[in-house]
């Protein structure tokens, strides 16, 4: 009995805007600080911890948080 091979469907294309370009997920908010910002102090937290891994989600969303703070 021969198997059977199930086609999967392709990803979704992502979508385009009016001008033609695709849209960025990750655009910058006005008063939210960037994406490097956000890295920077992450390390920063990291590195006063003595480089201690398994905390990176932590680090990252505690920079945000406090560089949102410090914009508003």
């Amino acid at each position: 009995m021969a198997a059977t091979v199930k086609k999967t469907k392709e990803p979704a294309k992502p979508r385009k805007t009016a001008n033609g370009k695709e849209k960025v997920a990750h655009a910058a908010k006005p008063g939210f600080p960037s994406r490097e910002e956000i890295e920077n102090l992450a390390r920063q937290f990291w590195a006063a911890r003595g480089h201690q891994d398994g905390y990176a989600e932590q680090d990252w969303l505690r920079a945000e948080r406090e560089l949102v703070q410090k914009a508003s």
